[in-house]
């Protein structure tokens, strides 16, 4: 199975039985709290970053509703200051990339782009929403990803290259776990690498 392939199984284009229940926007605010944990008990800040990642689907009504994103961030960018931009990775999928110092802006952002595509009917082109963190004092990265398909987050900390660093994953999961709904079956925890060295996964 190749890296498309697995991407599609795990983040949710594979069988229906690995879906527990479909997308919902609203599990987008448990992040509102779960920032403040992960500064008082882990030491991870926000990174000021954070973004929604879609499958595409050639459609005059999907286009119709990433411009319908576009417009409510740009309204929403007027009140917040949350600037945003469109990417297309190398394995084809879209992202929306969100930038803000201010976390809750950024859930309210990521939050408001998945309930344009649900509204919509394109729920199911909703791959991941992904948060990300970083500590200051040795600049390590984390990532809170959450998937739509299995109605869940896990915690992901690329450490540079293809690897990741499985000790802060496990105590991400274990300090956040019942403030946010964690992924129990560790081998849906997908690695979201990056198309750049020691970039975000978005980027």
């Amino acid at each position: 199975m190749g890296l498309f392939d697995t991407l599609r199984s795990v983040l949710g284009f594979g069988a229906d039985a690995a879906a527990t229940r479909d997308a919902d926007p609203e599990d987008l605010f448990g992040m509102s709290t779960a920032y403040v944990t992960m500064e008082a008990d882990l030491d991870f800040v926000p990174a000021g970053a954070a973004a929604l990642c879609f499958a595409s689907v050639d459609s005059t009504d999907f286009d119709a509703a990433v411009d319908e994103v576009s417009t409510i961030l740009d309204a929403g960018a007027e009140e917040t200051g949350t600037t945003f931009h469109h990417h297309e990775d190398d394995h084809g999928y879209h992202w929306v990339v969100l930038e803000d110092d201010d976390p809750e802006d950024l859930v309210t952002s990521v939050h408001f782009a998945a309930d344009t595509f649900e509204e919509a009917d394109f729920g199911s082109r909703l791959l991941a929403a992904v948060f990300g963190f970083v500590r200051p004092r040795d600049d390590t990265r984390a990532y809170w990803v959450y998937s739509f398909r299995r109605g869940a987050y896990y915690p992901f900390a690329p450490t540079g290259g293809h690897e990741r660093d499985n000790r802060v994953e496990f105590k991400l999961a274990s300090v956040l776990d019942g403030e946010l709904d964690v992924e129990n079956d560790e081998s849906y925890w997908y690695p979201m690498w990056p198309d750049a060295p020691d970039g975000h996964p978005w980027e």
